[in-house]
C-alpha cells in the first residue's frame, strides 16, 4: 500500500477545473517530484493536498486512509504536513515561538513522537543558532528550515514542499536538500513540488510531469539523465525552462 495515493483527482477554483484525473503514489522512503512549467497546477494540487481547495471528484490517501474530507487543519493527524511556498511562518514571532505552535498542536492531538525539538535543533544547526530572533530577521534559506522544522514536529510520515528552492542561494538549496534526503533515509516519504528541472533531478528518485492540469509524464526510477538529454522532450512538456 503506497504512503500516498491519489486518483482520478478533480479540483478547481469557482467554475474553472485546474486539475484533470490526476493519479500518483509515493512510497515510503522515498522523494518523488512534481514538475512542470507555471500554470501547471503543481501549487493546486499541493493546495487540495493541504486541504485548502476542496476536490471535485478522486481520492487522496495516506496511508490508507481518504484525507478528501479532512478540512487542513485535521491532516496533519493522518500523518501528511505541508510546506507551502510563502511558508506561512508568523514573521513577528521568534523560531522558537514559532516551533512552539507546532509542538502544541500535535501534543493536543496525541500523535506519537516521532520528531522531538532537540533531535530537530540538531539535524538543524541553524534553527538552534537562531531559536530567539524574530523570523521576519532571517534570511530566506534560515526561513524555510524553520518551515521545515515547524512541520516536522507535526510528526508527518509524507511531507510535501511546494517549489522550497524559490528565493534560495544555492548553498542555500543544497542545505535544504541535505536535510530532505536525510529524512528519506528515515523512511518519510517527501513529495518536492520543484518548477526547476536541476534541482529535481538532483533530489529525486523520480518524478511526475505536469501540464495544465494533467500528469502528461512519468520520470521512472533511473530515468533522469535520459530525459534531461533529450531537450525535445523537455521542450515539449515544459518548455525551454530547466
Amino acid at each position: 500500500m503506497a504512503l500516498l495515493d491519489v486518483q482520478a483527482l478533480e479540483a478547481g477554483y469557482g467554475p474553472a477545473t485546474v486539475l484533470h484525473g490526476l493519479g500518483l503514489q509515493v512510497e515510503r522512503g522515498e522523494m518523488v517530484g512534481i514538475v512542470g512549467a507555471n500554470g501547471a497546477g503543481k501549487s493546486t494540487l499541493v493546495r487540495t493536498l493541504a486541504g485548502l481547495v476542496a476536490p471535485r471528484r478522486g481520492r487522496m490517501c495516506v496511508d490508507g486512509r481518504d484525507i478528501g474530507a479532512l478540512p487542513a487543519h485535521r491532516r496533519h493527524a493522518r500523518g501528511l504536513a505541508v510546506v507551502l511556498e510563502n511558508r506561512h511562518l508568523f514573521a513577528d514571532l521568534t523560531v522558537r515561538q514559532n516551533l512552539r505552535l507546532a509542538q502544541d498542536g500535535c501534543r493536543r492531538d496525541g500523535r506519537a513522537v516521532r520528531f522531538a525539538l532537540e533531535e530537530l535543533l540538531d539535524l538543524f544547526q541553524v534553527v538552534r543558532d537562531k531559536l530567539d530572533t524574530t523570523v521576519g530577521l532571517l534570511s530566506g534559506g534560515q526561513q524555510q528550515m524553520v518551515a521545515i522544522a515547524r512541520a516536522l514536529l507535526l510528526q508527518p510520515e509524507l511531507l510535501v514542499l511546494d517549489e522550497p528552492s524559490t528565493g534560495l542561494s544555492p548553498r542555500a538549496v543544497s542545505e535544504v536538500l541535505g536535510v530532505l534526503s536525510d529524512l528519506r533515509r528515515r523512511g518519510m516519504g517527501v513529495v518536492l513540488v520543484e518548477q526547476s528541472l536541476a534541482i529535481a533531478a538532483q533530489a529525486t528518485d523520480r518524478a511526475y510531469v505536469m501540464s495544465l492540469g494533467h500528469i502528461v509524464h512519468e520520470i521512472q526510477p533511473g530515468g533522469w539523465p535520459a530525459f534531461m538529454a533529450d531537450p525535445a522532450a523537455v521542450a515539449s512538456y515544459l518548455g525551454a525552462s530547466t
